[in-house]
């Protein structure tokens, strides 16, 4: 699920205490959150149509893999690019802007033929969406102040949770009804009317220079944008992932595959000196060099990445092995979706009581047992008794894990690094996914691929994802904070 922090800073403007509130604010924000479920509902319902879009589209494991990791990759690593063309050009401007793309390119999902045209499509999904998302953040915190800005970061992270739990249930119904392709196309006529709307209701907000900025951390943004940043950290992890789907389908001996790989690791380097050389970087390195952000992000990588990676497995398994269709995938989901969302609401209270790092090594700890419970998965299995219990397990322990790394993160983190944090814990969490997703099939191998994947395949891929949710239990022992949050820092939300 996309818990992605944003926090309450104030973008936009605090001293617009003495301005009547826009009577409209509510409308306003049902747009933005409609605009937004789009977004989030967009990374879990396609792990439902995976097999269906391979079957009819003639794509192997591998494209499958990109079906997914396109989306999530290009809105991941140009999320903090996104928030700070809105601080120059327009939050609304950008807005509009992204929402066009993805709409445009959910068009051209549904309608793509081959798999290259669906991969793109979904690039530029991704893209619109990394435009897009930080924007509508920006503006929520621009339209409404005081008491009522909490309220209203309160829907946009119910939207969020209940975005991804969603995804999965609509996914089957509309793959099992009129296609596939409904999933892509479900988001035309909406995208459409949100369009229509916002230019009549939402006033432009001012541009860097002439007000505050939001999205990448600075009380007053400086001009200008980080391109040489923006291209290696969308670069370096498509670098990576495209390594690893190499070394999935030729072995790790394949010279095809090293060449990415330490292409993303140049990549990596390119990155930093282009930081400290920039301007107006996207990021600050020696804000990277906090224990606790450094602990939070990773625990963000670690939990999305093993999340989206179950979806992506359980789907397989269920459809291509038990010969599940769409719509009883989807409904089997249901529960596991749910669970996700209680442990991150017990996930909430622990961390309070109990602290950071008990709370989340025990989250983690549960998720790894889960995952170990779905290795022994068989041919002839029982979806109810061999997958879900597992599944369900795996999927409250990283519930409590997304809290504990959205609230470390922005641990002591200063009103105007919170866009900074936030976004790199945005970007942490779409990453996560991309990664997750390469790392699973690369150990899978080709045992995924055909109409009847090996059961074989699937117990090394979960054993794969228990060893990296015991890792991120482990390191929570030390990369995250002591002790519990400070209530006096304030609620921090999740979209």
């Amino acid at each position: 699920m996309n818990l992605e922090s944003h926090t309450h800073a104030d973008p936009a403007g605090a001293g617009q205490a003495g301005v009547p509130p826009d009577p409209r604010r509510w409308l306003i924000l049902a747009l933005l959150c409609t605009a937004q479920f789009m977004l989030i509902v967009d990374v879990t319902v396609v792990n439902v149509a995976l097999p269906t879009i391979g079957r009819e589209l003639g794509l192997n494991a591998s494209a499958l893999t990109w079906v997914v990791t396109a989306y999530t990759l290009f809105f991941g690593s140009l999320l903090l690019l996104g928030g700070r063309l809105g601080d120059l050009l327009g939050r609304r401007r950008m807005f509009l802007v992204g929402l066009t793309l993805f709409t445009a390119a959910s068009l051209a999902s549904g309608l793509a033929e081959s798999g290259g045209l669906l991969i793109t499509a979904r690039a530029v999904q991704g893209i619109g969406a990394a435009v897009m998302s930080p924007a509508a953040m920006a503006l929520i915190m621009t339209v409404f102040q005081g008491p009522e800005r909490n309220r209203a970061l309160g829907v946009w992270a119910a939207i969020g949770a209940t975005g991804a739990a969603f995804g999965v249930l609509l996914g089957g119904v509309l793959v099992s009804g009129p296609g596939w392709e409904s999933i892509f196309f479900v988001n035309v006529p909406i995208g459409l009317a949100v369009l229509l709307a916002v230019p009549a209701l939402v006033k432009e907000t001012a541009t860097a220079g002439h007000g505050t900025g939001h999205g990448h951390g600075h009380a007053a943004a400086p001009t200008g944008f980080d391109l040489p940043g923006a291209l290696t950290m969308t670069a370096t992890p498509a670098l990576l992932i495209y390594g690893l789907t190499r070394a999935r389908d030729n072995g790790f001996g394949d010279i095809g595959a090293w060449l990415p790989l330490l292409g993303a690791l140049v990549g990596a380097v390119l990155f930093v000196v282009a930081e400290r050389s920039a301007a107006a970087p996207l990021v600050r390195l020696p804000f990277l060099a906090r224990r606790s952000l450094i602990g939070g992000c990773l625990l963000m990588l670690a939990a999305s990445g093993v999340l989206i990676s179950a979806f992506f497995l359980c789907s397989l398994y269920l459809q291509h092995v038990l010969g599940f269709s769409a719509l009883r995938t989807g409904l089997t989901f249901l529960p596991a979706a749910l669970a996700t969302l209680v442990g991150a609401h017990l996930g909430s209270q622990a961390v309070a009581r109990l602290g950071w790092r008990a709370t989340a090594t025990g989250g983690m700890t549960a998720a790894a047992g889960g995952a170990l419970l779905l290795t022994g998965l068989e041919r002839d299995g029982n979806a109810w008794t061999q997958v879900m219990p597992g599944f369900i397990l795996l999927a409250f322990g990283l519930g409590i894990g997304f809290v504990c790394a959205i609230t470390s993160s922005m641990h002591g983190v200063e009103h105007e690094d919170a866009g900074l944090g936030s976004g790199l814990v945005n970007t942490c969490h779409e990453l996560g996914a991309s990664l997750g997703i390469a790392v699973v099939a690369a150990v899978a191998g080709a045992s995924l691929e055909g109409t009847t994947p090996s059961v074989d395949g699937f117990g090394s891929a979960f054993t794969a994802c228990a060893v990296i949710a015991a890792a991120a239990a482990v390191a929570g022992l030390t990369l995250l904070p002591k002790g519990r949050p400070d209530p006096s820092d304030g609620p921090v939300f999740a979209h």
